[in-house]
């Protein structure tokens, strides 16, 4: 056997447990979300349920490894050395583009993108078989239909899943409202019987279908007998979901998604296995095959891979192995946290940041659905709305605690989720544990009215935006892996190395991209601070480092623009950037919520807080529109300033540079008995700033100066005087802070 077949055979062994890290990292949003968004029990507890069924699963996965080896071509029509190329281009391609999902947090269907990089690759190998040969057609190769259906199947469970889930939720909300202790104390044994049977009858007939662990004749059994087993089945459940809630004092809501989320976590490691070892255990049967035909004397020349639509019994080693690999990335894994974040997010009850911003599509939804709301109301009895109304009051915020959605939104999700998804694979649909589980959620949300006129358009936004990106998985899943295997078929060797180094490199730089992405989303005031008084201290140490910054920004673009140094200029222009968008963000995201968490006598404090966050971002303008000016100015080569020009602005920068450096001080020492002659410094650049424009003028009128260094010059004389004045505003506000009963009373 060829060197390069061993190579080949480690590098998908290799692929596999990479595939398995972050194919886990972007499955566990499936079943994970409902109890992390719920706050059903510590983290530690909802990964562990999780783990106990992605354990059990991955045992007693169902192999189905056909769907790689046979699902979407025809083995027998293709040789040993092309099955080996087309493997190795789906993986290649099945963990470049999971990253790429999971690095902007982004949930997908591990499903598709496996069915379609299977059928990229297979008609790319296919088609150079045909062009080599002269002979034969595509439709000879592929399974054609197999797309087609999961197509289909993508359309039809995305609608329903959304729609369902929306109606369930909006009736189960009438049932209960927010306030649900008191009617849940006696409907809750039924509800939850309910709910469990329908976890149970999901967990045997999606979850262990077709495993070891349930024999043949056992689920023939069962399923002649569904609709009796499942009266008692719910009644079983009732009565014992009676005796904790009634004797034992549990709360049963808890039980219900903890045993959702193992029953999700079960049937997503039972059958999902196969799209992340499917690829190698086939590659594995197919070097043994070829392994097998050279030990009796055939040629590998000659070999097709005929045999790999025969049926197969996975090695359990290989089972466990990534069931430990999954369990360890669900552990561990900050991209599975990025993308469970993203849909608690969408569909958390509460305001705050928001993930995604608003497209014209989401504002005409919005728009059609505020037109189509007015119409109902003019319509519906009033008595009849008032009702509905009063079931839609959310309990105030002390109440929720910090969880996304409440309990019975939770166990709703997972039920409904659970139920499709059984619905769906007796019918033989081709259904996607994410599309379900995701629209589930998102319809949920809808109809519990947690897109309210504050969100709607964010949110609609962020669902269209993942939506789009599961159809466009199957487009670029298609076209990249075609690309690949192409590649791999004309490359030999060297293509084989290369795709390993590509891995390698783009691995870098998304962890880069993921990194770089944290930092800017990450709130530092929200996440460690949650007093009054860690607010006052963090606002003045990012004074004193934005006083730093200005400083060292300010003083930069003047010695570029002297100097005409146009990578100098370029690194403060990012820089500059950089800094507006951290003001930005904080302006748009942490405001609300910070003065929220402040006490409600703490009206000085929050108003600080305020003017503080405004005056940087005025500030962050300003500095920007100088360092971009000045860049652009610079990098189109255009002519500098005159000996005469940069002696005026060296002028006014130096007393700029004076006020910041007595701001630097007085921020050091706190201090600020010094403002009212830092006020009269001010007063002196305006003064200053009101001399170098007429001087300027004066210069463009005898011609000694063009139109496009004019502009410039004039720009940076105001953004310097408007920056001038809002950094005094900004350490007033500072000075009245200290000054404050607030204050004094925190500093005490």
């Amino acid at each position: 056997m060829d060197f390069i077949y061993i190579a080949i055979v480690m590098m998908l062994l290799g692929l596999a447990a990479l595939d398995l890290v972050v194919g886990v990292a972007n499955d566990a949003v499936n079943f994970l979300n409902s109890a992390i968004g719920s706050k059903v029990a510590p983290l530690w507890m909802i990964l562990t349920v999780a783990s106990a069924g992605v354990l059990v699963g991955s045992l007693f996965s169902s192999g189905m490894m056909e769907i790689a080896r046979s699902g979407v071509f025809y083995p027998a029509k293709f040789s040993f050395h092309e099955v080996m190329l087309l493997f190795l281009a789906v993986m290649v391609t099945d963990v470049i583009l999971l990253d790429v999902f999971n690095t902007f947090g982004l949930p997908t269907s591990t499903t598709v993108s496996l069915i379609f990089e299977l059928l990229g690759s297979a008609v790319a190998v296919a088609l150079v078989n045909i062009w080599r040969s002269e002979t034969g057609v595509l439709l000879d190769y592929i399974n054609s239909g197999k797309a087609l259906t999961i197509i289909s199947g993508i359309l039809v469970s995305v609608v329903i899943a959304f729609t369902v889930g929306m109606i369930i939720m909006y009736f189960s909300r009438l049932l209960f409202s927010f306030k649900y202790k008191k009617s849940f104390r006696y409907l809750g044994a039924s509800w939850a019987g309910i709910a469990l049977t329908a976890i149970s009858y999901f967990a045997i007939f999606k979850g262990l279908k077709g495993t070891t662990l349930i024999s043949k004749e056992a689920l023939t059994t069962i399923s002649d007998n569904i609709q009796t087993i499942l009266v008692f089945t719910w009644i079983g459940w009732s009565v014992f979901m009676a005796l904790l809630q009634f004797v034992f004092k549990v709360n049963i809501l808890r039980i219900i998604i903890l045993a959702g989320t193992a029953a999700l976590a079960l049937s997503f490691a039972g059958n999902d296995l196969v799209n992340f070892i499917g690829v190698f255990m086939a590659g594995l049967s197919s070097y043994e095959i070829g392994a097998s035909v050279l030990a009796s004397g055939g040629s590998l020349d000659t070999l097709t891979m005929g045999k790999l639509a025969e049926p197969i019994t996975v090695n359990s080693f290989y089972l466990l192995g990534a069931g430990v690999i999954m369990i360890l990335s669900m552990w561990f894994s900050k991209k599975a946290r990025d993308v469970t974040a993203t849909g608690v997010d969408l569909a958390r009850q509460s305001d705050g940041a928001e993930r995604f911003a608003s497209t014209s599509a989401s504002r005409s939804l919005v728009r059609s659905a505020i037109n189509v709301h007015k119409i109902v109301e003019a319509i519906t009895p009033k008595r009849f709305s008032d009702f509905i109304e009063s079931r839609f009051v959310p309990i105030s915020k002390e109440e929720a605690g910090d969880a996304s959605f409440d309990l019975i939104r939770a166990s709703v999700i997972l039920t409904v989720s659970a139920l499709l998804i059984s619905l769906g694979t007796s019918l033989k649909l081709p259904l996607s544990t994410t599309y379900v589980t995701f629209m589930v959620a998102m319809g949920a949300s809808l109809a519990d009215r947690a897109w309210g006129r504050e969100s709607a358009v964010y949110r609609i936004s962020g669902v269209l935006i993942v939506v789009s990106g599961w159809f466009l998985t199957a487009f670029v899943a298609f076209i990249v892996s075609a690309i690949v295997a192409f590649t791999l078929m004309y490359g030999g060797i060297y293509a084989v190395i290369g795709a390993l180094v590509l891995i390698v490199f783009l691995f870098v730089q998304f962890a880069k991209i993921h990194k770089q992405r944290e930092s800017k989303t990450k709130s530092a005031l929200l996440d460690a601070y949650i007093s009054e008084h860690d607010i006052i201290m963090a606002c003045t140490k990012e004074i004193e480092e934005s006083v730093h910054n200005i400083m060292y920004i300010y003083q930069g673009v003047l010695d570029g623009l002297f100097k005409e140094n146009r990578k100098a200029l370029n690194k403060l222009y990012k820089t500059a950037d950089e800094f507006h968008g951290r003001s930005k963000r904080r302006r748009q995201n942490e405001v609300l919520p910070i003065i929220q968490r402040l006490d409600h006598q703490s009206l000085d404090t929050a108003q600080y807080y305020v003017q503080v966050v405004d005056y940087f971002y005025e500030i962050s303008i300003s500095l920007r529109f100088i360092t971009e000016s000045s860049y652009k100015f610079i990098d189109n080569a255009h002519e500098g300033f005159s000996a005469e020009q940069v002696e005026d602005l060296k002028s006014i920068g130096n007393s700029f540079m004076d006020v910041y450096r007595d701001f630097n001080d007085m921020i050091q020492k706190n201090d600020y008995s010094g403002l009212i002659m830092i006020k009269e410094r001010r007063a002196a650049l305006l003064d200053t700033y009101a001399e170098l424009v007429k001087k300027q003028i004066k210069r463009t009128k005898e011609t000694h100066s063009g139109s496009r260094n004019t502009i410039l010059y004039l720009s940076i004389l105001n953004e310097t005087k408007v920056i001038a004045m809002k950094s005094v505003n900004l350490m007033r506000a500072q000075m009245n802070l200290f000054n404050s009963d607030d204050y004094n009373k925190i500093m005490k």
